[in-house]
């Protein structure tokens, strides 16, 4: 059984919290990953930047950062996989949204996606939509639309 952890930052909690996580739930599922563990964080330009700058040292805004743990412990008999963390910067998110001419529903399932997709060990070098690991995030998200996040 897949676990999710949810927060935020700097921004007000989000009423669509449990959605966000039965979607990621679904995602993972699609994917064929059982006995995963990880924690999306949703938050503000400000908080997302800081991170960028301190681990990436991209001293601007991003629209979602994966921070994989990679680890194994075993609890119950079952081996249990601690993925990470995935952070997702909202108004990062909304200008996504606006320059991809998408929902703002459809662009937070695709964040969501592709950091579950880094979590996983998948990379891409640039954002061109044929890159593997994206054209595989496509493949996902139409696979798993499910209900409305937001």
């Amino acid at each position: 059984m897949n676990k999710i952890s949810l927060d935020w930052r700097d921004i007000e909690e989000p009423s669509w919290l449990g959605k966000a996580e039965a979607f990621a739930l679904r995602a993972l599922e699609s994917i064929g990953k059982d006995n995963w563990v990880l924690s999306l964080l949703f938050c503000g330009d400000d908080f997302i930047r800081t991170l960028n700058r301190d681990y990436r040292n991209k001293d601007e805004a991003t629209d979602v950062l994966s921070f994989s743990m990679g680890d194994s412990i075993e609890e119950e008999g079952n081996t249990i996989f601690i993925a990470g963390d995935i952070v997702i910067s909202i108004p990062s998110l909304a200008r996504n949204a606006e320059e991809f001419d998408v929902s703002r529903d459809e662009e937070l399932k695709r964040l969501i996606i592709h950091g579950i997709l880094h979590l996983s060990g998948m990379d891409h070098e640039d954002n061109s939509p044929l890159q593997p690991m994206l054209v595989e995030q496509e493949a996902i998200l139409k696979t798993v639309q499910g209900e409305r996040i937001l």
